[in-house]
C-alpha cells in the first residue's frame, strides 16, 4: 500500500535545490555555481539524482527574460550529469534493492557501444559523435537505473513530485501571459517562464497527456485534473507549438487504441473513465460549444496553426510541410548517398556548416547543434539502416513493456515519441531532451513493476 506524504514537506527536507535555483536566477556570477550544487545533491541517492535531473532540464529552459544565461552552463551541464552517473553506481552497489541490468538497460548500452564505433569508422567527427554518445548512454542507463532502484513508495512519490512540478511551470507561466515577458522570443507565440514557445508547447504537451491520461484511469475523474487538462491545452494553443498540439491528441488516441493490444488488457480495464458521466458530459459540452462558436473555433484553429500569420498553410500537414520540408529534403539526400554508413551521429545534415563549441581548457565539444526535427529520419541519416533498425528495436522494448503499466506510462512514451516527429529531442539529454527521458526511464520502471509483480 502506497502511503501519501504532503508533497511541501517533502520538498523542505531538499533545500539544496532551492539554493541552487536562487544561485541560478540571481546573477551570471553565481549561476555557474548552481550547476556544481545539482551535482553535489545528485550524489546523495537514486531520488536525488533525478531530481537533479530533473532541475538541470529546468535551469537549460528558463526564460532569459527571468534569469541571465549562465556562461558556463554547457560544462555544468556535464558536471551535474556525471555526477548522476556516479551516484546510480554508487547507490546501485550498496542497495539491498540492487538487481541485475534490466533488458532495455542492456539495450540502452549496446546502442551506444554501436554508435561509438560507428562514429569512429564513419563520422566526420568523430569526438562529436563520440561525446553526443556517451552524454546519451550516460544519461539514459542512469535515469533507467535510477527510477527502477526505488521502492513503490519512492517511485510513487518522485512521479508525483515531477507532475505537479510541471503543473507548478504551467501555473507560474499564466501570470507572464499579461506582460511582454510572456512572448519574449517572437512577441506572438506564448513561452511563461521557458526560455521559447516551442519548449513550453512541448512541455504543456506532456502534462497534457499525462493528466489526461490519468483522468482515463480513475472511475471517477476528478475535476481537478479536467481543469489542469484544459488549462494545459490552452497553454499549447498558446504558444502556437504545433508539433506538441499534434502530438499530445495522437498520443493518448493511439494510447486507448493499441494499449490493450500491446498490453493484453481490455481497453475498460485500462481506461475505466470511458464510463464516467462526467467525463463525457465535459465532452460534449465541449462539442456544442465548439459548434455554437464555429466560426470563432475556425478562426482559433487557423491561427494556431498559422502561427498568428506568420507561417502560411491551409492545414495541418501543410504547415508541417513547410516548416520541416527542407529540412527533411536534406535528411533524404544523405539517406539516398549513405543507405548503409549514414553520416555521423549527431552530424548536421551539411556537416560544413555545423557551429561546434569547444571547452577552452580540453579542448572537447560541448555542443554541436545539428537543428533536426524527424528523428525517424535523422535516425536513418545518421547511423543506417542497421543503426535504425537497432533504435527500432529499444523502441519496440519500451513501448511493450511501458504499456503492461497502463494507459498513463503508455501515453506518456507515445506522447515523447510523436513529438519526435517535430523536435528531434530523443537523442538530446544536453537540451529539452532531458525530460523526455525522465519521463521515458519512469515510465519503463513502472511497467516492468506492474508486470513482474516487484518493484526495483
Amino acid at each position: 500500500m502506497i502511503r501519501r506524504r504532503p508533497l511541501v514537506m517533502g520538498w523542505v527536507a531538499h533545500w539544496p535545490l532551492l539554493l541552487a535555483l536562487v544561485m541560478r536566477v540571481a546573477s551570471e556570477s553565481t549561476s555557474d555555481l548552481s550547476y556544481v550544487v545539482l551535482g553535489i545533491y545528485a550524489l546523495l541517492g537514486r531520488a536525488h539524482l533525478l531530481r537533479a535531473l530533473g532541475f538541470l532540464w529546468f535551469f537549460g529552459m528558463i526564460s532569459p527574460g527571468l534569469a541571465a544565461g549562465a556562461p558556463s552552463a554547457a560544462a555544468g551541464r556535464y558536471v551535474v550529469l556525471f555526477a548522476a552517473a556516479l551516484s546510480a553506481a554508487i547507490h546501485g552497489r550498496i542497495s539491498p534493492l540492487r538487481t541485475r541490468m534490466s533488458p532495455l538497460e542492456g539495450q540502452s548500452l549496446f546502442l551506444g557501444l554501436f554508435i561509438l564505433a560507428h562514429a569512429w569508422l564513419f563520422s566526420p567527427a568523430p569526438d562529436v559523435s563520440m561525446l553526443k554518445a556517451v552524454s546519451w548512454v550516460m544519461a539514459t542507463v542512469t535515469i533507467l537505473s535510477a527510477w527502477r532502484g526505488l521502492s513503490l513508495q519512492q517511485r510513487h512519490e518522485l512521479s508525483e513530485q515531477f507532475f505537479w512540478g510541471l503543473v507548478l511551470v504551467m501555473l507560474l507561466s499564466l501570470p507572464l501571459a499579461a506582460t511582454s515577458i510572456g512572448y519574449l522570443t517572437n512577441g506572438t507565440g506564448f513561452q511563461g517562464i521557458l526560455n521559447q514557445p516551442q519548449a513550453m508547447g512541448l512541455t504543456m504537451a506532456l502534462l497534457c497527456a499525462w493528466v489526461t491520461a490519468r483522468l482515463l484511469r480513475q472511475t471517477r475523474p476528478s475535476w481537478l485534473l479536467l481543469m489542469l487538462a484544459g488549462m494545459s491545452l490552452l497553454v499549447i494553443l498558446m504558444s502556437e507549438a504545433r508539433t506538441a498540439g499534434v502530438a499530445a491528441v495522437l498520443g493518448v488516441g493511439l494510447a486507448l487504441l493499441l494499449g490493450p493490444g500491446f498490453a493484453g488488457r481490455s481497453i475498460l480495464s485500462m481506461a475505466p473513465g470511458l464510463r464516467s458521466a462526467r467525463v463525457w458530459m465535459v465532452f460534449v459540452v465541449a462539442l456544442l460549444v465548439s459548434l455554437i462558436m464555429a466560426a470563432t473555433f475556425s478562426d482559433l484553429v487557423a491561427h494556431y496553426i498559422t502561427k498568428s500569420g506568420r507561417a502560411s498553410a491551409g492545414g495541418l500537414w501543410e504547415a508541417y510541410e513547410g516548416s520541416r520540408g527542407r529540412a527533411m529534403d536534406a535528411m533524404i539526400d544523405n539517406i539516398r548517398e549513405h543507405p548503409w554508413t549514414g553520416i555521423g551521429f549527431g552530424i548536421a545534415s551539411d556537416p560544413d556548416g555545423q557551429v561546434v563549441s569547444r571547452d577552452p581548457f580540453l579542448g572537447l565539444p560541448i555542443g554541436a547543434s545539428a537543428e533536426k526535427g524527424v528523428t525517424p529520419l535523422m535516425v536513418v541519416e545518421e547511423l543506417g539502416i542497421f543503426g535504425a533498425v537497432l533504435v527500432a528495436l529499444w523502441t519496440l522494448r519500451l513501448l511493450r513493456t511501458t504499456a503492461r503499466g497502463g494507459i498513463v506510462p503508455f501515453a506518456v512514451v507515445l506522447t515523447v515519441l510523436f513529438l519526435n516527429f517535430g523536435e528531434a529531442t530523443l537523442f538530446s539529454p544536453g537540451g529539452f531532451g532531458l525530460l523526455p527521458l525522465i519521463l521515458l526511464g519512469w515510465a519503463y520502471a513502472h511497467g516492468r513493476g506492474d508486470s513482474s509483480g516487484r518493484y526495483g
